[in-house]
């Protein structure tokens, strides 16, 4: 039997970037605000907003920092309520509580994407912003979802960590919203270990969230944009540091050519994999919703009658065995994704039962776009086996 590949492993970091690297570490010059011009992370901002279509991009340590920071230069007053999906990563609604504000979360059905129903429910009058999470590149109904917000005016800031190259409509995923955040962290599309990104055009609140990155005294001059509103906002806004340094920005710029080929790649292991996964009884992978196009890099995928938490966790064994592993996001211990461990946030935690049923049977494994059809045969043969295992063929295959 074929080994399974490794899918921990990230894309080497292309050999254009190792001049930059050697330069900067020979200069010493690793802080963004040293050189007179043509920074990295100056340049990266430029090329990023480029890529995206955007007027604005400005780079930071995290896309948590980048989620932060835009609730920030939202100017959202203290106890401000943050509707946001029940399915994301506990940096999401850690992002809102930092920012002195309160998530609301809102129900996710089995496909992962948001209930409409109770997402129109809890969009109430004491709602402040919305921030929509496309967990693991899963788009939520955006149509109604920003719909929704414009009738009510609340600001939409979109979490696209995990959606680079993701398209609404044929829109890139991140552009619908007031602001767009991205993250560089090393299971991302583009990896520089940590580091994220925040795009917008509104002028004020770009300029509002440079300052309170970290552009003291008269740095904001090096940012190339909106100087009549820096001006304004000098020693007005406090100043929280989560400034991207030259190092980062280096990694990154040569892989901004590589999104192209990795959306391709990691597109196509996707819907195989998911073809091969659907023709058993067991597994079943949810279906985008039309006006979606998908650029993932790993695969999610909901165990069907598993009718208790030990045949799911005899699946993940069986998995393991064959050198597969299987998160289910509500059986891992104090699982990040598992929103009753989210134990930070204030007031009492909402059942939410249909986000929870969905959490303890969705799995989750890992899909590079580096992977090839050999090795992704491996991975889906031992994911169905493993099915089959804890199961067995009681039904006829394929219906």
């Amino acid at each position: 039997m074929a080994l399974a590949p490794n899918v921990y492993d990230a894309e080497p970091i292309p050999e254009a970037a190792r001049a930059e690297i050697d330069r900067l570490l020979q200069s010493g010059d690793l802080f963004r605000y040293t050189a007179p011009e043509n920074a990295p992370v100056a340049l990266l901002e430029q090329e990023f907003a480029d890529f995206m279509g955007v007027k604005f991009a400005l780079a930071v340590a995290s896309c948590s920092a980048a989620l932060f920071l835009s609730l920030k230069a939202l100017d959202l007053p203290r106890g401000a309520r943050v509707l946001v999906p029940a399915f994301t990563f506990a940096a999401v609604p850690s992002a809102i509580v930092h920012a002195d504000c309160q998530p609301v979360l809102v129900e996710v059905a089995e496909n992962y994407r948001i209930d409409m129903a109770d997402f129109e429910a809890k969009l109430t009058d004491d709602i402040a912003a919305v921030m929509i999470s496309h967990m693991r590149g899963h788009t939520s109904d955006m149509d109604a979802i920003m719909a929704l917000a414009e009738q009510r005016g609340v600001p939409v800031i979109e979490d696209a960590a995990h959606s680079l190259g993701t398209l609404w409509h044929g829109k890139k995923i991140g552009t619908l919203g007031k602001i767009g955040c991205f993250s560089f962290q090393s299971y991302k599309m583009i990896n520089a270990g940590e580091g994220g990104i925040l795009i917008t055009d509104d002028a004020d609140l770009i300029a509002r969230a440079i300052i309170m990155s970290g552009a003291y005294e008269h740095n904001w001059k090096k940012h190339p944009v909106v100087q009549d509103r820096f001006g304004h906002w000098q020693n007005k806004l406090p100043l929280y540091n989560t400034r991207m340094q030259n190092l980062s920005a280096a990694v990154i710029r040569p892989q901004l050519p590589e999104v192209a080929r990795r959306i391709r790649d990691g597109g196509a292991n996707h819907d195989y994999v998911a073809g091969l996964l659907n023709r058993t009884p067991w597994l079943h992978v949810p279906d985008p919703l039309l006006p979606e196009t998908r650029a993932p890099d790993s695969i999610q995928f909901n165990m069907v009658g598993f009718d208790s938490d030990d045949e799911a966790r005899a699946f993940q064994s069986a998995a393991k065995a064959r050198g597969v592993g299987v998160q289910v996001f509500g059986l891992s211990a104090d699982n990040a994704r598992a929103f009753w461990n989210w134990q930070f946030i204030p007031g009492e935690m909402p059942k939410l039962p249909q986000t929870r049923a969905m959490l303890m049977r969705a799995c989750d494994v890992r899909l590079p776009a580096r992977l090839t059809k050999p090795e992704l045969d491996v991975i889906a043969g031992a994911l169905i086996d493993a099915a089959e295992e804890v199961k067995g063929d009681t039904r006829a295959y394929g219906t």
